[in-house]
């Protein structure tokens, strides 16, 4: 009998991180073809004083542990994102999370720039590949890659790009180049 071999799946994992409120829930509910999965929860008395809201006033829950949402791209290959928590408070999952991930997109909010510092410190310490997807909200000036590239101090690499995270077609153009990078980054390493 002939039968049919069928290829093992692969699995590409990949995290959305960033500060609080710079767009990580947004980003893996646009593109995900599942329900995520959202461990938000309301903002409480407890983060008076803890959580910075300046800028993001608006803003009323918050992920206490991650998002996680799929994308097929063909049979046999899936791409699962997991959204970090932005607070310092829940950075100890982090560790965990990041287990075995092709790369990040480190997601930035003009308004509140410095607080993606410490995701590019955690990518570059842990040497995973990332890149930096800066989300342009309506309020929020704009400003070239360049300009975030050289705020950022970033190494000439890594990718940085506008998006919108609540489009798909944007948040698409995103995870793509943080695939390409991200096997560009690991063919060098491998020379």
């Amino acid at each position: 009998m002939d039968y049919a071999r069928s290829e093992p799946p692969i699995a590409l994992k990949i995290l959305v991180a960033g500060g609080f409120g710079v767009g990580k829930t947004s980003m893996v509910g646009s593109i995900s073809e599942i329900r995520p999965l959202r461990t938000e929860e309301v903002l409480s008395d407890v983060g008076v004083g803890v959580d910075d809201t300046d800028g993001i006033e608006e803003k009323r829950t918050t992920t206490v542990a991650m998002d996680f949402g799929r994308l097929t791209l063909r049979e046999g290959l899936a791409v699962y994102l997991f959204g970090t928590p932005g607070q310092q408070r829940f950075w100890f999952m982090w560790d965990e999370l990041s287990l075995g991930a092709l790369g990040a997109v480190v997601l930035a909010d003009t308004r509140r720039l410095t607080d993606c510092f410490p995701s590019v410190d955690y990518f570059e310490r842990q040497g995973t590949p990332f890149i930096v997807a800066v989300n342009c909200f309506d309020n929020a000036q704009r400003y070239e890659p360049g300009d975030v590239r050289i705020a950022l101090d970033l190494d000439a690499d890594v990718p940085v790009m506008l998006c919108d995270a609540r489009k798909r077609e944007s948040v698409k153009h995103v995870l793509i180049t943080l695939v390409e990078h991200s096997m560009r980054t690991m063919a060098t390493s491998v020379r």
